[in-house]
């Protein structure tokens, strides 16, 4: 596969402004960056020697950027010294520099008294590859296995890099950086939560599988997002009609990571893995085309108390939207019933079955749509 291609990130940055970067580690910011802004400084935070220096004394930033110097200064793992910002806050004023600076966690810097900047930086995000990225070389199958992460179209082991990604995240995140002090408890934490990919968050119901205290287990759900490595969906409850449940659905940030985090053993079922696994993928796209595109949605997923559920559901300027996603291949009036009593009570909507059959059916108001055609069109689809 061409590296090249893999790596032609559709996300569009500023050339005028100093912006951050945000994105859990392994997604590609510092390979972008490094091929994209060769010719700019670069300040590494994850080299010891560079890190010691900037942590203790962060006003010497200075010293690593040549006199008279006018192109870009990018500062990569920025969370790592989060007082650096009001240096950089002081060279953007003084000296009119440009920053990109980039972040694989948020913990640190939403402190009250970090400086972000004050509107002087845009934020975007980089998530894995998304379908339009990796173009020809998206493969369903593969993608469900290992995910989108970029590491996992050019490693001979991508099996392997899944593997080690998470112990990564342990070791270096996690408890390195202090964020817990019982590596053995946050390990089995990690792989219980595995367990509610996809699902309802009940942290009561976790933290009684792992034998942890509740309020410790919310903590660690706390850090998860912190490191960007997961997202929490809000239930949508805007002018309900119906009595919603309260609690939110969780989701690790890639399929591929998520299937390396979950342990597997007989008693599992592969189609109860491998819907999940779907839903996390779709998942994947809707923020990534999201972002990428600008479009300002904010996700969600619809329940009622009764339990009767539609698995995304989007909403914003452009519209709004609701997204039903089945692996099997082919779907019955049960698995309309959800997205029905949606468009019953938002009959503005539009309403998708993503299923993995290879027809395109329209049933009624709902259109029912294959899985390839579904990621490939989300574009088209989200900003009409």
């Amino acid at each position: 596969m061409n590296k090249e291609k893999i790596f032609n990130r559709l996300i569009k940055f500023p050339t005028d402004k100093s912006f951050f970067l945000f994105g859990p580690r392994g997604t590609g910011k510092s390979y972008w960056l490094r091929k994209h802004y060769k010719d700019n400084v670069y300040i590494d935070l994850l080299d010891s020697e560079t890190f010691f220096r900037l942590s203790s004394a962060p006003e010497k930033l200075d010293s690593f950027i040549p006199d008279g110097y006018s192109k870009g200064v990018i500062i990569d793992e920025v969370q790592k010294v989060p007082q650096i910002l009001n240096e950089v806050h002081r060279l953007i004023e003084i000296k009119g520099y440009k920053f990109i600076l980039t972040g694989s966690s948020a913990r640190k810097l939403k402190k009250q008294d970090i400086n972000l900047l004050a509107g002087r930086a845009l934020t975007f995000y980089m998530h894995p590859l998304c379908y339009e990225e990796l173009s020809e070389g998206f493969d369903l199958r593969y993608s469900l296995e290992y995910g989108h992460m970029p590491s996992v179209y050019i490693d001979s082991d991508p099996e392997g890099f899944l593997k080690s990604y998470v112990v990564t995240y342990l070791k270096e995140e996690v408890f390195q950086e202090g964020l817990t002090r019982n590596l053995g408890n946050f390990s089995r934490f990690f792989e219980t939560a595995s367990f509610s990919q996809g699902s309802v968050l009940n942290i009561s119901e976790v933290a009684r599988e792992c034998s942890l205290n509740r309020k410790l287990v919310e903590s660690y759900f706390t850090i998860l997002e912190d490191l960007l490595l997961s997202i929490r969906l809000p239930v949508f409850t805007k002018k309900a009609k119906r009595r919603m449940t309260q609690h939110p659905k969780f989701y690790f940030f890639d399929a591929g990571i998520y299937r390396a985090i979950r342990p597997k053993g007989p008693l599992d079922s592969p189609e109860e893995i491998q819907g999940v696994s779907l839903e996390t993928l779709f998942l994947q796209e809707l923020r990534a085309v999201n972002d990428n595109y600008k479009l300002a949605y904010d996700i969600y997923y619809w329940r009622t108390s009764n339990q009767i559920e539609v698995d995304f559901v989007l909403y914003g300027k452009k519209g709004l939207f609701a997204f039903e996603i089945k692996r099997k291949g082919k779907y019955s009036s049960k698995d309309l019933a959800g997205l029905r009593k949606f468009l019953e009570d938002f009959p503005v909507a539009r309403g998708f079955l993503i299923y993995g059959g290879t027809k395109r059916f329209y049933e009624n108001n709902i259109e029912i749509i294959p899985v390839n055609e579904a990621i490939a069109r989300l574009p088209e689809i989200l900003d009409p």
